[in-house]
Order: structure tokens, then C-alpha cells, then sequence
């Protein structure tokens, strides 16, 4: 049976905009209260796509979410026409009303947690949906992201999906940021590291003092049960709470996995030796390469701006990987000198493709971030509705639907446009007929 893995991207929504809404990641902060341009993020994000798609690999699009949510808004009291609601919002809280309308679900490593087949007790492949607490603009996404899931993987036979564990602090999950796989196939069993950041339950673990933990170790525990794993095919890991003080808000931002690879950084995790040695224990017939990059030769704050390891490490063919950076990494010289040297060493990684994505950059999330992995058959991907799967037709109508709906530019006063709430609902109301998505919205439903 043939298994690859998937990757599929958040296309970035029409309200894509700065407003530094995410405490603890340092290019969402530095950045905040610039204008953005909607259009040319999701453009970079089609591009993208795109690029997969041209080196050989399966590639899907998720939709975004709806933004304003207005939902959410007469949820906390405001009150009157759509507008009225808005204005209202503008007036009182800004800051609240700049939360409902971000766009951050286009990084959808943090959409939820997906576990293969080969993994799992039932043979199903498996998704919980993030409920992302720690930031209330994030927390708002679950239910909306559990119905496209539902429509873009539907069929039971092939696929199972769960409710996001409980919304509150104790079980915080940040979905695949903090979740990888390695395997010596996709389509064998593997084992899936999830790293967490803090004991919401043991608060002798150590955590992190300047920035939050967003990932807890009682919400991984949880997913894994969901998803039917067992001590063999989960690992739990305490990431350095030392580097999420230096802006590490998630794993994915310090460490990626692929296959038989895993690439992090020497601080990333707490006990690096132990991590690695049952690794080793789990996958005892597997060639595992960690490949570890020295803080001397890349320090993190290099790692974090350039986002080294929020990197895609992708198979073009068995033996032969490819990493998919950022073109930061190529501007910063330490990691530009390290990447040179890495493809050099006698791993499987053997090419390295820099993308151009500085409008998501810009907001705190690079390759890594704008996708979630789905390891999967013939039999699921043919299950798996083809409306959303990049090709050159849909890559075609995705960017002219992008140039009648989406501006060129945004700016926080924006927000309160009531003109901006209609282009928004007539975009994604076309979208899901584009990607045969039926009526996933509040307005639609």
C-alpha cells in the first residue's frame, strides 16, 4: 500500500492584518500596528502551494475562517445592525475587535493534531481540532475549523474526527506546532512526539517565567488517548522553557521532524538525551538522523527570526529530502552558513528551496506554520474531497478569486469598515463553492 504525506495550507482571509495579538511571538509584536496586504499574502500562500504541488507532492488548501466575526462580537454584549455591532467594537475595545478579526487560522500547523492510520488503534486517520486558549483570538477558531475538517476529510470509513479537548488553561493545545511524526515510511507505525511547554496539574515541572507555555502536557496526554495511541507510538517531550522565553512560542519553531529526521536545535528540548534515546527504543530497526545544530554555530534568536525550524522538511523520493525555508533563511547569515554546510553532511536532506511568505513572516509564522501534515493512502487521499486539492486549475481560480475579492491594503481603521464584513462574506460564500465546502460559516448557516 502506497502512504505519502500530504500537506495541506491555510489560504490566508481577506482580513489579514497586523495587530500583535500574540504575546510571546516576537515577529507578531515587532510588527504590530503596520498595514498589511491581504492580497499579497495570500498570494505568497497560493505560490507556495503552488511550488509543492511543481516538486511532486500532494498538496491541499484549507479554507480560513470567517473574520469579522460578528458571531463572537453580539456573544460579549454589542448589539445593533452588523455595522452598529462593529462601530460599537471600534469605539469600546479595539484591541477585542482587531481580535475577531485576524486572520491567523492561514497557520493551520496550529488548525489541530492529526495522527495516520498506521498509528492508530482503529486504522482511521485522526484529527482533534486546537482549541489554542491561550490567545483569545485563536480560541475562537475550533468549532468553525472542526466543520471544514469534517467537509474536507468526510468519509468515516477512512477518517475520525474529535470535539477540541475542554477550553481552559489546564488542557491548552496548540495542535501540530508541538506535535511531529517519525517513522521509516509513512505507512508504517511510527511514533508521534508531542511536545509540551508546562504541567498544568504538576507545578513542580519546570515552565517558563517571561512568556507563556501554550501546550500542556495533560492536553497532549489527552489527544494521544483520542487518537488511540499507545506507549509505543507516543512520546511526550518538555520543551527548554529557557528558549520560549526567547520567543519559542511553539516546537515548530525550534525543531521539525520528517520520516527517519529530526532537525532541532541543542536547547530545544530539556533532556535532549533522554528524548533522543526513546526515540530510539520505539523505532528500534528504523536509521534515525538527528541532526542537531549547535547554538554556537546558529544562536536561537537567529533561529527565531529567520525561522530556521519552522521549515518544511518534505520527501521527493525515498532517501531524498528537501527543506522548504523561508527566504529570511537566506538573509541571515549564520543560518544562510549552516544550511550550505548542512547539505554537505550525510543525511537525507539534499536540497534546500527558499519561498518568498513575508506577509505571514511578518506576523509570526513561517512555512511550517502555514501547513498541516496529513500522512495518508491511496485509498484516503481518494476519499478526501478533490475540490480542495492544489492543482493547475484550481492554483488558477483561487488567485482570480483573490484579485476581485481581497485588498491591497489594511490598516487597524479598516477594521471597523462595514464594506469589509460584506467583501469578506461574499469571498468565503464563493469559496466554499469553489472548494465544495456547503455552509461551514455562521452567516451561512
Amino acid at each position: 500500500m502506497v502512504q505519502f504525506e500530504a500537506n495541506f495550507d491555510g489560504l490566508v482571509g481577506p482580513t489579514h492584518n497586523y495587530a500583535g495579538l500574540s504575546y510571546g511571538n516576537v515577529a507578531s509584536q515587532s510588527n504590530a500596528q503596520d498595514a498589511s496586504s491581504p492580497k499579497q499574502a495570500a498570494k505568497q500562500g497560493l505560490q507556495k502551494m503552488k511550488a509543492l504541488t511543481d516538486l511532486g507532492l500532494v498538496q491541499g488548501v484549507l479554507a480560513p475562517q470567517e473574520r469579522p466575526d460578528i458571531h463572537t462580537l453580539r456573544r460579549l454584549g454589542f448589539t445593533g445592525s452588523d455595522a452598529q455591532v462593529l462601530e460599537k467594537a471600534f469605539r469600546e475595545d479595539p484591541v477585542l475587535l482587531a481580535a475577531c478579526c485576524s486572520a491567523s487560522s492561514m497557520w493551520t500547523a496550529n488548525a489541530a493534531t492529526v495522527s495516520p492510520g498506521a498509528d492508530t488503534l482503529d486504522g482511521r486517520i485522526h484529527f482533534t481540532p486546537a482549541n489554542l486558549t491561550n490567545k483569545f483570538h485563536r480560541s475562537i477558531e475550533h468549532e468553525v475549523t472542526g466543520r471544514i475538517l469534517g467537509q474536507v476529510f468526510a468519509d468515516e470509513r477512512y477518517f475520525s474526527h474529535h470535539s477540541a479537548l475542554p477550553t481552559n488553561e489546564y488542557f491548552g493545545d496548540e495542535g501540530a506546532a508541538n506535535h511531529t511524526r517519525l517513522c521509516a515510511d509513512y505507512g508504517q507505525a511510527g511514533v508521534e512526539l508531542f511536545v509540551y511547554g508546562r504541567s498544568a496539574f504538576d507545578q513542580s515541572r519546570p515552565a517558563p517565567r517571561r512568556y507563556p507555555a501554550r501546550q500542556t502536557l495533560e492536553a497532549s496526554r489527552a489527544v494521544a488517548r483520542l487518537h488511540g495511541l499507545n506507549d509505543d507510538t507516543a512520546i511526550f517531550i518538555a520543551q527548554n522553557p529557557e528558549v520560549i522565553d526567547q520567543g519559542v512560542f511553539h516546537n515548530d519553531v525550534i525543531a521539525v521532524g520528517n520520516q527517519n529526521v529530526l532537525f532541532y536545535h541543542q536547547q530545544a528540548f530539556l533532556d535532549t538525551a533522554a528524548a533522543l534515546d526513546e526515540i530510539r527504543r520505539k523505532l528500534p530497526n528504523t536509521e534515525l538522523h538527528f541532526i542537531e545544530v549547535p547554538t554556537a554555530e546558529v544562536p536561537v534568536l537567529d533561529a527565531v527570526k529567520s525561522y530556521l525550524f519552522n521549515t518544511q522538511i518534505v520527501t521527493l523520493r525515498p532517501g531524498h529530502m528537501a527543506i522548504i525555508a523561508p527566504s529570511e533563511c537566506a538573509d541571515t547569515p549564520s543560518v544562510k552558513a549552516y544550511l550550505d554546510k548542512l547539505l554537505t553532511l550525510n543525511t537525507p536532506i539534499r536540497e534546500v528551496h527558499f519561498m518568498d511568505v513575508k506577509q505571514s513572516m511578518r506576523n509570526g509564522g513561517g512555512p511550517a506554520c502555514l501547513r498541516l501534515r496529513v500522512a495518508m493512502t491511496e485509498a484516503e487521499h481518494a476519499a478526501t474531497n478533490p475540490a480542495c486539492l492544489m492543482n493547475e486549475a484550481l492554483f488558477g481560480r483561487l488567485n482570480q478569486w483573490v484579485d476581485r475579492h481581497y485588498r491591497d491594503s489594511l490598516s487597524l481603521n479598516d477594521l471597523r469598515d462595514p464594506a469589509l464584513l460584506l467583501e469578506s462574506r461574499a469571498a468565503l460564500d464563493e469559496l466554499t463553492q469553489i472548494l465544495q465546502l456547503g455552509s461551514v460559516y455562521p452567516f451561512q448557516r
